[in-house]
């Protein structure tokens, strides 16, 4: 077994009345950080209704000591001994972006020797979506100069602190894949939505998508069905919307039914 600076010796005659913790280098700390993605809108200027103009990006915060004083670097923070990971991360969440209750899950574990000048730190990352209506108000937390948020590839182009383009790097990986194998986009979607404006979602974190038979495929498909439903009114008739176009278009919501796809089938 090894541990820290050198082999540990296994120690067979060990147990619950002579073991110390003194005799394992532990780490210097378990840190968490949060990848903050939200879908940022802008009305288009035009004489037509048109769909706005949407764009991926991520919360940043600038660091108010050392180390990396001055620079932008994801939120996040050391976990306390009385709390999990992932109670720190609802925590720092909540502090450094003011939002809780949203989806959130645990992304990957980062311990690349030197990756932080504080000692051996092994940081538990997480990933965030949070719709922009919760972030209009956000405000830097004590231990943070400023919060803003940044297109994914302006952040990507930044000095950022640690190991952190790394880590949204990975992030980014991860929302793109579930983006279009699981219904992750109602994270960014008002509860009803028209079908552009799912698509355009899903185009905004993977520009590659493309699927000429999308609405028959998201409504109709026997494997995706039941996914979304149409919104009605109290009397039954379908509810509509024109804020986006001329015509009016339908009303969607997701039902929270996930369907069971593979790719075998």
């Amino acid at each position: 077994m090894s541990c820290g600076g050198g082999p540990v010796p296994l120690n067979l005659n060990e147990n619950e009345t002579n073991y110390s913790a003194s005799n394992y280098r532990t780490p210097d700390g378990a840190p968490t950080d949060i990848v903050i993605f939200t879908i940022t809108s802008q009305e288009k200027e035009t004489a037509k209704k048109a769909l706005p103009n949407r764009e991926l990006q991520v919360l940043l915060i600038r660091r108010k000591a050392w180390p990396f004083e001055g620079q932008w670097a994801l939120p996040g923070g050391f976990t306390r001994e009385t709390e999990t990971v992932e109670e720190c991360a609802i925590r720092e969440l909540k502090e450094e972006a003011g939002v809780e209750q949203v989806h959130m899950e645990f992304l990957k574990v980062y311990s690349k020797p030197g990756r932080d000048p504080r000692g051996w730190m092994i940081n538990h990352a997480f990933c965030a979506l949070v719709n922009e209506r919760y972030l209009r108000d956000r405000r830097a937390s004590d231990d943070a100069e400023d919060v803003q948020l940044f297109s994914l590839s302006e952040a990507l182009e930044m000095e950022l602190a640690f190991d952190h383009h790394d880590i949204i790097r990975d992030a980014y990986r991860r929302i793109q894949q579930q983006m279009v194998t699981e219904p992750i986009a109602k994270e960014f979607l008002p509860e009803e939505f028209t079908i552009g404006e799912l698509y355009q979602i899903i185009q905004t974190v993977v520009p590659a998508f493309e699927e000429k038979n999308f609405i028959r495929k998201v409504t109709s498909t026997q494997s995706r069905k039941g996914l979304i439903e149409e919104v009605r009114h109290a009397d039954g008739s379908l509810k509509q919307s024109n804020q986006y176009s001329q015509r009016a278009a339908q009303l969607y919501r997701f039902t929270g039914f996930v369907p069971e796809l593979s790719i075998y089938s």
